[in-house]
């Protein structure tokens, strides 16, 4: 697919420097540009690229004011906020080669089941009873949507998701391969013949609009009701969300974070990879997680700070962290303190 700087500089409302008619038909990343490509100029640490790159035309923020000469095969396209303009162009484009509607030959439909007309269903897939699926929704290969589930309009599965039984799915929520929605929580009873009876799980899970799901990212249904991921959410991949969890509007979550059951998360949270915290908790709306934290106590203060294992606010952690970084030093001086010290005589 071919676009000209004139073409690129209209959808992104920019304007054109060089030639409006250079043509790109690919993508490429500032550092390794090729003829044909176009690229973006977003973090000042990449500046000294955009000198010697080959790419036919780059993405620059308006305020960009070159120090040195730019190629000239580089036509500038510039807007008010290059990664933004950029991130609007790749949807654009994303928009643009998205399956054509239709259900393929080799997927499972049932009867019952309601796939609106302008959606498109891949190869293998398997669409179980009463399962809806939404206008412009895109179902790829080898997804299992189980009895009852709701895809939302325009929400993208991506292949190889498995969506459990009566789970919702919210209007234009992205769902990465190999994740699971749904699946039974982490529940068991010790009975009177000292094994485990498993609980039965027969809530569902619930996401809102506009949530991205990371892949092979793992929430469970709850035990009763629902798990929720709120309007907004995005987590990351390889995630793990236990039953009847809560989280809040626009709150993001990196990689390996790990969050037991009947957690409540505030909105607009930010918590950072693999992060532990235990159920039954409520974090405030707004807290920041440092990565590899421990949380094993409700946070009640919005906006806090916390990092460590366990958790505590950024600057008594930074604080204790200075003198953890010392103990060895503190250890000799103790070692030398002893030797000096003369027993004391009994009597």
């Amino acid at each position: 697919m071919e676009f000209s700087a004139q073409t690129i500089a209209d959808l992104l409302n920019g304007t054109v420097e060089g030639s409006a008619e250079a043509t790109v038909t690919g993508l490429s990343k500032i550092e390794a540009g090729e003829p044909g490509t176009l690229t973006f100029l977003a973090n000042p640490a990449y500046t000294d690229y955009i000198y010697a790159t080959k790419a036919s035309i780059a993405i620059v923020s308006s305020s960009f004011d070159p120090e040195s000469p730019l190629p000239k095969t580089l036509t500038l396209v510039r807007v008010d906020d290059a990664r933004l303009a950029f991130s609007k162009l790749l949807a654009v484009y994303s928009d643009m080669t998205k399956p054509e509607p239709g259900i393929h030959p080799s997927a499972y439909v049932h009867e019952s089941a309601s796939v609106d007309a302008s959606a498109s269903v891949g190869p293998m897939t398997v669409i179980e009873a009463g399962v809806s699926v939404g206008p412009d929704a895109q179902i790829h290969a080898k997804v299992t949507l189980e009895q009852g589930v709701k895809i939302g309009p325009k929400s993208i599965i991506h292949s190889n998701v498995h969506i459990g039984r009566m789970c919702d799915v919210g209007a234009d929520c992205m769902i990465q391969p190999g994740a699971v929605i749904g699946g039974d929580g982490f529940g068991f009873a010790p009975n009177s013949e000292n094994t485990y009876q498993k609980v039965v799980h027969v809530g569902n899970v619930v996401l809102e609009d506009h949530v991205e799901i990371g892949a092979n990212t793992t929430i469970d249904r709850g035990t009763l009701g629902s798990t929720i991921i709120r309007k907004g959410a995005k987590l990351d991949n390889l995630i793990q969300v236990a039953h009847n969890c809560d989280i809040g509007e626009n709150t993001v979550i990196a990689a390996q974070t790990g969050i037991a059951g009947s957690t409540k998360i505030g909105k607009n949270c930010m918590i950072g990879g693999q992060v532990g915290i235990i159920g039954h908790l409520t974090i405030a709306d707004g807290v920041k997680i440092a990565a590899q934290s421990g949380i094993g106590n409700s946070i009640e203060e919005e906006g806090m700070v916390v990092q460590g294992s366990p958790a505590l606010p950024i600057r008594d952690f930074k604080k204790s962290y200075v003198h953890f970084r010392k103990l060895d030093q503190l250890a000799d001086k103790v070692n030398a303190l002893s030797k000096n010290l003369k027993p004391q005589e009994n009597g």
